[in-house]
């Protein structure tokens, strides 16, 4: 699984944008593989930063306001990478009739019709949810929304093809992926929503995470013969909305 913080430290400069260390670099591909098992550590991590804001911001600003900032927030710190990602992905979806093209209209760098719509929707989806969210299940679900889309793409790209024959950027990531890292993700995600929501409320949410991970196995190899970095992406937008929109009907 790779050893000592190099690991971790990939797995940070690729999913944020903060350094954490200059020296760590040219990772091999075992070590990006492994880096994959620290995503959900990286996603709680990001979660307490949201809360710590939530909290701070809220001291002084309206619910509105607070709400707009975190999305932001959130879309500064991860560089915007799974937004890319589902715009691209929808982009394929709505020009391409063909694996191939859809694939080599991902390619291309600009943004379609299609996919600005749906990043703008997603974007007023994530603010409604928040904007919805009861006080009692607020941090909770700040804390454990980004654990549980990095989880969901570990667990894609384990059971998926890698599409693009000619490689791309999760290429590397995926070559040495194993069960082992997926279960190492898998547990670190069980632990923050056990303390989140409790046992029955954790075993429900990952009851619904792997089926939303199935559809998306389905559907990418029907779509695209398989994965890539931008459907990979854009599962993490669609995991993360769906588990802010949904989450809070346990409370109920």
């Amino acid at each position: 699984m790779g050893t000592g913080a190099r690991p971790f430290i990939f797995a940070w400069h690729f999913l944020t944008t903060i350094p954490l260390s200059r020296t760590h670099h040219e990772p091999t591909a075992p070590e990006l593989a492994a880096s994959m098992a620290w995503y959900p550590v990286v996603g709680l991590l990001l979660g307490g930063g949201l809360i710590l804001a939530d909290v701070g911001l809220t001291a002084i600003l309206s619910p509105i306001v607070v709400n707009v900032l975190l999305v932001v927030m959130l879309v500064l710190l991860t560089r915007g990478l799974h937004q890319d990602g589902l715009a691209d992905t929808l982009d394929g979806l709505a020009g391409g009739h063909t694996p191939m093209e859809r694939l080599s209209i991902m390619r291309d760098p600009r943004i379609g019709a299609i996919g600005a719509t749906g990043l703008f929707l997603s974007l007023i989806l994530r603010y409604a949810g928040l904007m919805a969210l009861p006080i009692e299940s607020r941090l909770p679900v700040l804390l454990c929304m980004p654990a549980m889309g990095r989880w969901a793409m570990v667990t894609l790209a384990w059971i998926s093809p890698y599409a693009r024959t000619e490689g791309g950027l999760a290429a590397p990531f995926l070559t040495h992926l194993s069960w082992r890292h997926v279960s190492v993700s898998t547990i670190v995600l069980a632990v923050g929503l056990i303390g989140s929501f409790g046992t029955t409320g954790t075993f429900l949410i990952l009851m619904a995470g792997i089926l939303v991970v199935l559809v998306g196995w389905s559907a990418y190899r029907r779509w695209f013969r398989g994965i890539t970095g931008d459907t990979l992406g854009a599962t993490n937008e669609v995991i993360e909305i769906l588990f802010l929109l949904l989450v809070p009907l346990l409370f109920r």
